[in-house]
This record gives C-alpha cells, structure tokens and sequence, in this order.
C-alpha cells in the first residue's frame, strides 16, 4: 500500500491510500479517483514527505541467543561447584554425597577419567561464571 498526497483542480488537498503507483496511475486514467471536497477528476499527485521509522518505533524482535539460553539455564538450575567438579561428580556417582545438577571446571584429564568411568559429564558451550559467595 501506499499514501499519496493529492490535489484537484481547485486547489483541494486530500490524501489517499493506493495498492500500488501503478494501481492509482490505472484508477486516475479511468477518473475514478475524485475530490474529497469538490468531486473534481482532474487530479495529480502533489510533493510529500516520506514516511520514515526512528529507531523508537522499531521494535524489531531481537534473535535468541541459544548459548545464552543454556547459560540461563544451566545457572538457575544448577549449583556451581568450581574446580571442585571432578571430585563432586565423582562423589555424586558413588553415592557419597546426593545426586544434584553440578557445573563448574574440570581439566582435561580428570574430564576423560569420569568420563572413561562412566560417570556421564559434558563440556559447556561457555566458560562458566565464577560465582562467589
């Protein structure tokens, strides 16, 4: 759709909305486009300015970021442990102390050894936040 500003012969201002430049170029050549205030079919577009978007009015969507997502979830639903994960993940295992969901830091061999004992683990798509308490 688009706004045309126009005016008649008499000098009367009106605006009106068309499917297309080429639709309203259709309608004016078959004088079905009239006045508003006088009836008149002589009519021509006039000089308008166009209608643009500020950034206040965009409120455009903004893109899920799913490594965020997980992130937010991962710290809302599980404790934190730091560089204490392999040995609580290893005492979760073997029922020392109670199942619960765990993050936090493993170096690489301690990583391979619960996983090589099948203690289910899997690396995090980013590096944990350091939380203090």
């Amino acid at each position: 759709m688009i706004r045309f500003l126009l005016k008649c012969d008499k000098d009367h201002q009106f605006e009106s909305w068309f499917q297309s430049g080429a639709a309203f170029d259709k309608l004016i050549k078959a004088g079905m486009v009239s006045c508003t205030t006088c009836g008149s079919t002589r009519i021509h577009k006039t000089m308008m300015a166009p209608a643009i978007s500020t950034a206040s009015q965009i409120t455009a969507p903004k893109p899920k970021d799913p490594v965020a997502e997980l992130r937010e979830k991962v710290e809302a639903n599980s404790d934190y442990v730091g560089d204490a994960f392999a040995k609580e993940a290893r005492d979760m295992h073997d029922g020392i102390v109670p199942d619960r969901p765990i993050y936090g830091e493993a170096n690489l061999k301690d990583a391979k050894k619960l996983v090589d004992d099948g203690i289910p683990v899997m690396p995090l798509p980013f590096v944990p936040r350091k939380k203090t308490n």
